[in-house]
């Protein structure tokens, strides 16, 4: 029988292992699609929310993790809503929309129009003091540079650091991209996919042989005020990113919760139904379906016993680790004005540190009007090493370096850190096609779906649609049984 109702089927359960946003939407989701299904959620720390997390003290609000979302993906966007929490969304500020880079020693800001790795105007480009006059003048020339070969080709793949020096010499992409790009994945950019982190930029050269191409909608004008990333285009809440995992979590039947549930090993029986073996010997089941919303790796170890090929290939995608370290300050401690989002660290200034947000201009009610909150990155895939440190020593760099750059002067306020271990998939080039090969496998296992941030995307808003298309997928394997 087929195409039949959700709501003409006997119960069915569900598990959704991985309680980040990824997991927490899949879970979500299932309960709207499958209404009468019992959806269990395993979560093996002690909190709900993965990377989502708001600490607050007193009249400072701190994130530890992802800070805001993109509207260019609507997905968050159109959850909020759903979920009761349009009011709450707010902008960034309308201000100092534009990021720093440091050089030699130096804070200057990424020209204007120039986003990831696309110029825009040439005049920015030309006054900036972050590039030498060949530097300038190889970036102005890259529209007359030949489009790669095999660029024609739907699987055509290249490292991000060859892509962007031959199209925009290596200056450009040593003092803009490379920085700008490795501050979102926490990448080593002789490994990072164009395709996978960028295709838009193969798209433009296939389409028009340029970076250059302006897309402008009728009657509109390109924005000018943005440099770096397109500060215009982010979105938070109110009360800081906790708050959607909060409200995802208060539409789960406080019974489906479970927390401090580490799952081991996914395991089928002959009629197709799932169980779930958790780290204390206990076994969960039977399932009709499952989702899996962790870190491919241990996504890997889950079903090694159900399909040994699939956990292969979940396991060629490396991660690399982060720690953040937000530092609050009296405005008057800091004396060089915060006119930016932010700033981000090039490689080749051998610096410790991979990027700054300044949380307290960036959005509003994050901090007191005289006083700041810096969030500094550190580790990632260049300097996984860092993340091994003690708590004390990470803050200890994350002053040493931001205090000369900012002419900060005494302690700070307050200090928070975290470390994010193996959290961030890394994109290599051949991820595209390696997905595709993963996609394809998990799609022969009935009642098996995929969520996260290692597949299609790292931004919450893919995340967000991943848990989606993932309770979608098992929803439709019910209506089809």
């Amino acid at each position: 029988m087929s195409g039949r109702s959700t709501d003409s089927l006997p119960q069915s359960r569900f598990a959704v292992i991985g309680g980040g946003i990824s997991g927490l939407t899949a879970a979500y989701r299932l309960t709207q699609e499958v209404p009468q299904a019992r959806v269990q959620l395993f979560e093996a720390s002690d909190r709900l929310g993965g990377v989502l997390s708001t600490f607050q003290q007193q009249d400072l609000l701190i994130e530890r993790g992802a800070d805001s979302f993109l509207t260019k993906q609507p997905w968050a966007v159109e959850l909020c809503r759903e979920l009761g929490l349009a009011e709450e969304l707010i902008p960034t500020n309308s201000e100092h929309r534009r990021a720093l880079v440091l050089c030699d020693g130096e804070l200057h800001p990424v020209p204007e129009g120039f986003h990831m790795m696309r110029p825009q105007r040439a005049l920015p480009i030309l006054r900036s003091r972050l590039l030498s006059w060949q530097g300038k003048l190889r970036l102005l020339a890259e529209r007359w540079i030949a489009r790669p070969s095999g660029i024609d080709r739907e699987d055509f793949d290249d490292n991000l650091a060859h892509f962007a020096t031959e199209r925009l010499g290596h200056g450009a992409y040593a003092r803009l991209v490379e920085p700008l790009l490795a501050g979102i994945f926490t990448a080593d950019a002789t490994k990072l996919s164009v395709a996978a982190t960028m295709p838009e930029a193969i798209a433009l050269v296939r389409e028009h042989g340029t970076l250059w191409h302006r897309e402008v909608s009728p009657g509109s004008e390109p924005d000018r005020s943005t440099s770096g990333a397109r500060y215009g285009s982010f979105l938070t809440l109110r009360d800081g990113m906790s708050r959607l995992v909060n409200e995802l979590a208060g539409r789960l039947p406080t019974s489906s919760i479970q927390l401090n549930k580490l799952a081991r090993q996914l395991s089928r029986d002959e009629d197709g139904n799932w169980s779930l073996q958790l780290a204390d010997g206990s076994m969960c089941g039977p399932f009709t379906g499952v989702v899996t919303a962790l870190p491919a790796p241990q996504t890997a170890k889950l079903v090694e016993q159900v399909d040994s090929q699939l956990c292969d290939l979940l396991r060629r995608i490396p991660y690399a680790s982060s720690a953040v370290v937000s530092l609050a300050y009296n405005r008057e401690q800091v004396s060089r004005p915060l006119d930016a989002f932010g700033l981000v660290v090039p490689a080749v200034e051998k610096s410790r540190i991979v990027a700054a947000s300044f949380s307290s201009v960036k959005f509003p009610g994050r901090a007191p009007g005289d006083q700041v909150v810096v969030r500094v990155f550190l580790g990632g895939a260049l300097h996984p090493e860092l993340v091994d440190l003690p708590e004390s020593e990470l803050q200890s760099i994350a002053i040493e370096e931001l205090s000369p750059l900012l002419r900060i002067s005494g302690a700070p306020l307050l200090v928070e850190v975290v470390k994010w271990r193996e959290k961030m998939p890394q994109y290599h080039v051949g991820h595209v096609q390696l997905v595709d090969e993963i996609e394809a496998r998990a799609a022969q296992l009935t009642g098996f779906a995929l969520a996260g941030n290692a597949y299609r995307g790292v931004g919450i808003p893919y995340c967000i649609r991943s848990g989606n298309e993932a309770a979608h997928r098992l929803a439709t394997m019910l209506k089809e049984v």
